[in-house]
């Protein structure tokens, strides 16, 4: 088949985090296909490349629009916000694949990475992720809230920083607050708890707080929230946001 398609992370907002690979990769589309504030973020190459635009909660009928076109010899760019393989597109992507026309398998078809949201946040506040991490989506549109529960208590048990995605939303504006008084049962109330809204841009904005106090209300959709470990450690700073981070060693300080 002679059409391609490419998977390409937009990273976490600021046209500087765009690696060149994936500005290269958007240039060359013939055609763009993604979320419509996604799409928004990608300047027009030239006057031919065409714009496929769509809702919110349509991955794979998105997907396989793109795989359509790609089927028909487009050179087709899905865009996804940070990374596309981090709860995002690549998965739909390969989903429609794997269920879809078996010719789909044949085209050329690649993912372009992009930096995702927990990696913009915590370089926002120092390394918070420098020991053992995961990540929690806690949308519940894929997946039920009790899988969420068990993997979140499975974390806490752990003893791992929790990056936590898709923290609020309009439709499900209660379940932070039922994540913190879950991981309030098994983690100590002085565990760090960051929020990082619009990581990367100019209207980055971060809150540091404890398990014990944090409001869950300051989140929304554009908040990653980070929850650390019991090393996870906060340097004070006068007059300015402390640094944050957690030691690679178990043992704690390096000396």
């Amino acid at each position: 088949m002679s059409g391609s398609l490419v998977i390409v992370g937009l990273g976490p907002g600021s046209s500087d985090l765009l690696t060149p690979a994936a500005a290269r990769a958007l240039q060359a589309a013939t055609d763009l296909v993604g979320y419509g504030p996604y799409l928004d973020r990608v300047p027009q190459a030239n006057l031919d490349q065409r714009r496929h635009s769509s809702g919110n909660r349509v991955e794979i009928d998105r997907a396989r629009h793109a795989l359509t076109l790609a089927g028909e010899g487009r050179k087709v760019a899905v865009v996804s916000g940070g990374d596309p393989g981090v709860f995002a597109m690549a998965a739909a992507v390969f989903e429609a694949i794997e269920a879809g026309d078996p010719a789909w398998r044949e085209l050329d078809i690649h993912v372009e990475p992009g930096i995702t949201a927990m990696l913009a946040a915590a370089a926002e506040v120092g390394a918070p992720l420098g020991g053992d991490f995961c990540a929690v989506s806690l949308s519940d549109n894929l997946k039920s809230w009790e899988t969420i529960e068990r993997r979140l208590r499975a974390a806490a048990q752990g003893d791992f920083v929790i990056a936590l995605y898709n923290p609020a939303s309009k439709a499900r504006p209660h379940q932070l607050g039922q994540a913190f008084n879950l991981l309030r049962t098994i983690k100590s109330p002085h565990t760090l708890v960051l929020f990082v809204q619009k990581a990367a841009t100019p209207e980055t904005r971060v809150i540091v707080a404890t398990l014990a106090e944090v409001d869950p209300a300051l989140a929304d959709m554009r908040t990653l929230v980070i929850i650390g470990a019991t090393a996870t450690r906060l340097i004070p700073r006068t007059g300015q946001r402390p640094w944050v981070y957690t030691p690679r060693a178990e043992t704690g300080i390096a000396r």
